[in-house]
């Protein structure tokens, strides 16, 4: 399959700390990827290296082909990569429709002085903002909740509106730190029932998360980092059948299968 995100070996150090080291990934387009390892494994770190938060010591990522290694953030973003962060960061006094409608920001034209004197470009730019943020939240199941303050939402509803504003980038790869991070049983099988159905709409996902259900009846492959490097790539039998696994991420003597 044609790989959209690629890993050549990836480093991240920070001073003497070797945060990331030697890493490589390949992340097929179309594909649900987790990455998992316990706490401290770099999983994170890796996330930012990847979308321009930070720049790696050494090695390489290539999106599509093209090296974004050294690119901003913002650059990354309008190439067609997006993310969330594992804390929520909505402006919860803010609806759900304007939490959506900032997302747009890398998709307009009009600046300040268009704002200003309400330009013909800024009213175009707001009328395609309104188009496009209606059409998102009706395609993430959120138009119920459109002029309802995000603050007042649920933790799983507000989930799924970081991830609307994530969208509204218009990305083909979505990228998710721990998006079922303190959520209830039921809330995280809705938002796996979620991230699947955006993954058949037609966007690569890539997942870190601790909920190994989640992972194991998401993904297609996983990459399993410890200690900041890679220990093991697979699809979900062979990741959960490796020792090395095993014992990095539960311990001797328990296995991914008894979760």
């Amino acid at each position: 399959m044609e790989t959209i995100l690629e890993a050549k070996g990836v480093c991240k150090f920070f001073g003497g700390l070797k945060a990331v080291n030697q890493v490589d990934m390949q992340v097929a387009k179309g594909d649900i990827f987790g990455i998992i390892g316990p706490n401290g494994a770099g999983k994170t770190t890796f996330f930012n290296s990847c979308s321009g938060i930070y720049s790696p010591t050494k090695g390489k990522f290539y999106l599509n082909g093209e090296d974004i290694s050294l690119m901003s953030s913002d650059q990354i973003a309008r190439k067609g990569m997006a993310r969330t962060f594992q804390n929520i960061q909505l402006f919860k006094f803010m609806t759900v429709r304007e939490n959506v409608k900032i997302g747009f920001h890398t998709r307009t034209k009009s600046g300040i002085m268009d704002a200003i004197f309400h330009s013909k470009r800024f009213k175009e730019d707001e009328k395609f903002v309104e188009e496009q943020v209606a059409q998102v939240l009706e395609k993430v199941g959120l138009s119920d909740y459109a002029d309802t303050m995000a603050g007042n939402l649920s933790y799983g509803i507000q989930r799924k509106v970081e991830i609307a504003r994530a969208l509204a980038l218009n990305p083909e790869i979505l990228l998710l730190d721990e998006p079922a991070a303190g959520m209830n049983p039921n809330e995280t099988e809705s938002l796996r029932e979620f991230i699947i159905a955006l993954n058949k709409s037609g966007y690569t996902i890539v997942v870190i998360e601790h909920d190994m259900k989640f992972i194991m009846n998401s993904c297609n492959r996983i990459l399993v980092l410890n200690f900041g490097e890679k220990i093991c790539e697979g699809g979900p039998k062979e990741v959960q059948e490796n020792k090395m696994v095993q014992e990095a991420y539960f311990g001797h003597g328990k296995l991914m299968g008894d979760m």
